[in-house]
C-alpha cells in the first residue's frame, strides 16, 4: 500500500511522524467511456463560449463567480494560487471528543494513518492506546491538496482511521425537509414495529454486503467478450397492493421468525 501523504501529527509538544494512506480501494470500480454508436470511436468535448460560438483553449478561460444573474467576479489563476494554503505537514491537534459528537452527516472521506519509520512506532502505538483507553477521538486540522480540512482520528487496531470532516455550512438543516410534522402513532402499532425489529435484529458482521450490481455489470461484461447470449438477470417488480399496516407488521413477523428458523 503506498502512502498519499506524510508528515506529523503534533500536539502540544508531542510530534509523531505519520503517512496517511486511502482507505477506499477504487481498482475495482467498472467505469465506461463514451463512444460514438457508428464506429465506437471515443467521444471528445469542445469548450465553446455560448455568447459568441467561438471554440476556446485551456488558456482563455477564467473562473467567474456568478452573484447576481448574469453579473461575474472573475478570478484569474494567479489570484487563487495566491489564496492556497502553505502545508508544514502536520495535523494539527486542536482537541479531544466524544466521537459520538460528531453527526454522521458530517463525515466525507475516510483515510487510514500509520506510523512513519522504525523511530515512529513507540509514539504512535502510545497515542493509539491512549484514545481506546480514554475512548476520545482527536480532531485537527489538515492540508490536502491545497485544501484545509477538518480531521477526525479513531484508533482502529494498531493503526488508526482519518475521517475527513464536512464544515458545517456544508451541510443542509434536516429541519428543511418536508412533511416532517410530528405525529402521534398508535401504540399497538408501535409495539409491533419493535417486536418487528427485535426479530430483525443482528450483528453487523453477519450481514451480506456483496455487491450485487458489480457482480452483474462484470458477468454481463464477461458474457459480451466471450460473444455469448446476453441473458436479462433483472425482473421488474409487480407493483404491491396497499394492505393495512398492522396486517403488514403482522406478515412481517411471521415471515421473520420463518426465516431464523430456516436459517
Amino acid at each position: 500500500m503506498r502512502s498519499i501523504w506524510k508528515g506529523h501529527i503534533r500536539f502540544s509538544l508531542v510530534t509523531i511522524p505519520i503517512q496517511i494512506f486511502n482507505a477506499i480501494d477504487t481498482g475495482n470500480t467498472i467505469s465506461f467511456n463514451q463512444l460514438h454508436k457508428e464506429d465506437n470511436g471515443r467521444v471528445g468535448y469542445k469548450k465553446v463560449c455560448k455568447s459568441c460560438n467561438e471554440e476556446l483553449s485551456s488558456k482563455d478561460i477564467i473562473k467567474g463567480y456568478e452573484y447576481d444573474a448574469d453579473q461575474y467576479v472573475t478570478l484569474d489563476n494567479k489570484e487563487l494560487e495566491n489564496l492556497k494554503l502553505k502545508s508544514d505537514k502536520a495535523i494539527e491537534i486542536e482537541a479531544f471528543i466524544d466521537a459520538k459528537e460528531v453527526h454522521p452527516s458530517r463525515y466525507e472521506t475516510v483515510h487510514y494513518i500509520g506510523p512513519e519509520g522504525e523511530v515512529a512506532k513507540k509514539s504512535f502505538q502510545l497515542l493509539n492506546q491512549a484514545l481506546k483507553k480514554t475512548n476520545k477521538a482527536a480532531v485537527g486540522r489538515i492540508i490536502l491538496r491545497d485544501k484545509e480540512d477538518v480531521a477526525l482520528i479513531v484508533p482502529e487496531g494498531n493503526g488508526m482511521i482519518m475521517y475527513k470532516l464536512r464544515f458545517p455550512h456544508e451541510v443542509r438543516d434536516i429541519k428543511k425537509v418536508p412533511d416532517l410534522d410530528p405525529m402521534e402513532v398508535n401504540q399497538a402499532e408501535l409495539d409491533m414495529a419493535e417486536t418487528l425489529m427485535k426479530s430483525l435484529t443482528t450483528t453487523f458482521d453477519k450481514i451480506d454486503f456483496e455487491d450485487r450490481y458489480h457482480a452483474a455489470i462484470t458477468e454481463l461484461i464477461q458474457r459480451k467478450i466471450d460473444g455469448k447470449e446476453i441473458i436479462s438477470i433483472a425482473e421488474e417488480e409487480a407493483a404491491q397492493p396497499t394492505i393495512d399496516i398492522m396486517d403488514a407488521l403482522k406478515a412481517s413477523i411471521e415471515q421473520a421468525k420463518s426465516l431464523k428458523k430456516g436459517a
